[in-house]
């Protein structure tokens, strides 16, 4: 009888030959970004612009108005072939799906819409042809004990991975909220064992909240990372909290993250996350997408990559 250890061995080959197929093709750089970085862009815009400056993916989370990619009118069954078709014409793939699904709700009703909502991603990314959904941890719910907590949310991820597996999806546990240190998304994903279950490093965060530098994430946790989250920021000083702005001209070293993963043979897309829907106040998207295409191609040819 085949043990779950050994399904998950074998099936992770499986998983890591079916990646190779969504690296970039040709002379392009493996670089991406978020959709969340241009709100008011419609979808040909989005795609316009992605091409003209380089970009070989596309993260969606988010369609103007729309944050449930599943009532997107772009991305609707009828039209979802010629979607498709777009995104082929521009030299372009969607690298994942960000859902807003979190997997700390302990009430179960609660529980069960975030993962319906995390099953309805993983349906659409099937029909898109897109590798990977996001979701999160998310939280540490007060009066609950720190074991039970990590078990709960790893059964999620698990079950979430049962589900997206034979549809060829895999789910992207993303280091955010209160699970930005690499010993506790270790131990999660551990947990989770599964190989349908892996990571989006979102570097900024395990920098600044985690309080980690990006060799020792990677060292830890780089043989889960599958997708990445690249942005840069000052500290606030009105808030106390953190000011994004233009890659290179703030304090997080995304230079030495790009470097630390070319350096383990990262083979994902490089993506810029852009928060200017949260944060209408930061640089225009046509600024800033722009300026991390460029920084981003110096970072990954310092690199080596070619």
């Amino acid at each position: 009888m085949t043990t779950r250890r050994e399904f998950v061995a074998t099936a992770a080959a499986a998983f890591a030959t079916r990646y190779t197929r969504w690296l970039p093709r040709g002379d392009h750089l493996p670089l991406g970004f978020s959709t969340l970085g241009c709100p008011a862009w419609t979808w040909p815009q989005i795609l316009d612009f992605a091409a003209a400056h380089g970009y070989v993916a596309v993260e969606l989370r988010g369609l103007q108005a729309t944050m449930d990619l599943s009532q997107a009118p772009e991305l609707a069954p009828g039209r979802l072939e010629e979607a498709k078709r777009q995104l082929a014409g521009h030299g372009l793939s969607v690298s994942d799906l960000g859902a807003s699904a979190q997997m700390h709700e302990m009430d179960p009703t609660k529980h069960a819409a975030q993962l319906a909502e995390a099953r309805r991603f993983i349906d659409l990314a099937q029909a898109l042809g897109a590798p990977y959904v996001r979701v999160f941890g998310n939280n540490y719910v007060k009066d609950v004990p720190r074991a039970d907590m990590l078990a709960h949310i790893a059964r999620g991820l698990r079950e979430l991975g049962d589900y997206a597996q034979p549809k060829g999806v895999t789910v992207l546990i993303e280091s955010h909220g209160d699970f930005t240190d690499s010993p506790s998304l270790l131990e999660l994903l551990r947990q989770a064992d599964s190989p349908a279950v892996q990571l989006l490093w979102d570097a900024h965060h395990t920098f600044v909240s985690g309080k980690e530098q990006p060799e020792d994430t990677v060292r830890q946790l780089g043989r889960y990372i599958r997708h990445t989250h690249l942005k840069d920021s000052v500290p606030a000083a009105t808030t106390g909290g953190r000011r994004y702005v233009l890659t290179g001209t703030g304090e997080v070293p995304v230079r030495r993250q790009i470097e630390a993963l070319v350096k383990i043979g990262y083979r994902g897309f490089y993506s810029f996350e852009w928060e200017k829907r949260w944060h209408p106040d930061i640089a225009e998207p046509e600024v800033a997408i722009a300026q991390f295409a460029t920084v981003a191609a110096e970072y990954l040819h310092g690199a080596g990559v070619r």
